[in-house]
Formats: structure tokens, sequence, C-alpha cells
């Protein structure tokens, strides 16, 4: 088990999510994404962290999806990631910004050809009107870019969320779980106690 006496948030999440890649079956990096429109209606979905460090948690989207929609508008989000092989869960909340342009090129060039070449061929979030016109947007996009590199697209990008609040939660028994809370100041975290 972890050691979780550390006082900081950043080396405890990091802790938590190795535990989790070797007990979760599918996708450990699996995180809600909740959102909001600029006039308050709400939406979440599943996305995938592809990086963690002082700076803040990252992930990748069309920029123009919902999600994308959303975040360029408000710059605010939070993320949930539920373990359930471990009983636990960890809350983050705060602003959200872009990612340079380099990061976005170094991450999309990691990616296989086909997740590639799918960004490319995506309007995601936008309406289709059948699987065979996408099908066959996908084989344009193939043939378009045989023989050559796949550059990121310029509606493809990445977005991090630098944490304000963090969340550890710890499945209790008779439901006595255990809430630990880390609020950031300006350089520095306070951290605190919740009742379950």
């Amino acid at each position: 088990m972890t050691d979780d006496s550390t006082g900081d948030p950043h080396a405890l999440f990091t802790a938590w999510a190795a535990e989790a890649r070797a007990s979760e079956i599918n996708d450990s990096n699996a995180m809600a994404l909740a959102t909001t429109t600029p006039d308050n209606q709400p939406s979440v979905r599943m996305v995938l962290l592809k990086g963690h460090d002082e700076r803040g948690f990252v992930w990748y989207t069309n920029l123009e999806s919902r999600k994308a929609d959303d975040l360029l508008a408000t710059h605010k989000a939070a993320l949930l990631f539920h373990w359930k092989s471990l009983r636990r869960q960890v809350r983050i909340e705060g602003p959200v910004s872009r990612v340079s342009d380099e990061e976005g090129d170094a991450y999309f060039a990691t990616r296989s050809r086909d997740s590639q070449l799918g960004a490319w061929a995506s309007d995601q979030s936008r309406p289709l009107d059948s699987r065979e016109t996408f099908e066959a947007r996908y084989e344009e996009v193939q043939a378009q870019f045989e023989g050559k590199d796949v550059k990121r697209p310029p509606h493809w990008s990445g977005f991090r969320l630098d944490p304000q609040r963090i969340e550890f939660w710890q499945d209790g028994a008779h439901r006595l779980h255990h809430r630990r809370v880390f609020t950031r100041r300006t350089d520095s975290w306070d951290e605190g106690l919740l009742y379950p």
C-alpha cells in the first residue's frame, strides 16, 4: 500500500496512479472530465490522462469538440479518477489552458498512425449521417497521407488543468470513508480532512 503521509498532493497522486496501473484491468488513466457551457449547462465525459507533473494534468482532444468549446469559453474544469479495484477516488478542480504547440506536436507524434489519421478524419461531436460516411472519410485521409508523416491537425491539441483543489477519497467500512483535501495557496498547499 501507498505511504499516504506525504504532504505533497502531486506525489500522492503519482503513488496512487502507480498502484492503479497495477490493479485496474483497463485504462487506469481514464478520468471523468466535467465542464460547463458559458450559460452553466454541465457536461461530463471520460477522457484519458496523458501527462501529469507539477504544472498539472494533461489530456488531448479535437479543439472543435463540445468539451473544447466549453473549456475555451470558461477556462475551468473538474476531473475525477475512480479506481474501483483500489476503492479510491481523486477529485481535482482548477483553471484550464491549452498546452503549447510544441507539447501538442510531441504527444501527437507518439500516437499510433491510425489514431493520427482518425484525428484528421473526425469532426468530433458533430452529427454523422452514417458510420459508412466516417469510414469513407478515414480512407480518404489514409490515401492523402500515404507514404507521408501525419502531422498534428491545427484543430487538435491538449489542455492542462492547473489544480487548485485535490481531494483523495479512500473507501471505509460502513461508509466511514477517509477524505483528505489539499487546497492551493500561492506557492504551497493547505491540507485538511473532510467528514465522510
